[in-house]
């Protein structure tokens, strides 16, 4: 999948948005100012995507997946970096953002939780 595409996908959902973060040399993946997931390189100069899920959910697609291993320079119970060369199909990572995503959300306070799934509503009807 590439980076214009992963980005593209990100900002689908409500009130998701990315920046680029140059000491880092990385575009970040953010609900409000919580990321979700970043976009860099590894020390090799790799292209990666590292998203957070939930610590069942990034062992088992580790064990799936030689291309997805613990989250580079990152918390690596909860972190996850993909390989973007690799063969993860194109489905699986947007699944790992969608749930990288909705774990953040799930962290929100309940007012903005409900904030967001307004304007998800209002997005539906309309």
């Amino acid at each position: 999948m590439k980076e214009v595409d992963i980005c593209t996908y990100a900002e689908t959902f409500p009130e998701a948005h990315t920046d680029y973060k140059a000491e880092w040399g990385a575009t970040r993946l953010l609900l409000d100012d919580k990321m979700f997931g970043m976009l860099g390189q590894d020390k090799s100069g790799k292209r990666i995507l590292t998203v957070k899920l939930r610590p069942e959910d990034g062992e088992l697609l580790r064990e799936q997946y030689a291309e997805i291993v613990p989250g580079y320079y990152m918390n690596k119970v909860h972190w996850n970096s993909i390989d973007l060369a690799g063969q993860v199909p194109d489905e699986t990572i947007k699944a790992m953002i969608q749930n990288a995503y909705q774990l953040i959300l799930q962290g929100m306070t309940k007012k903005r939780q409900r904030e967001i799934n307004e304007l998800v509503s209002d997005s539906t009807i309309s």
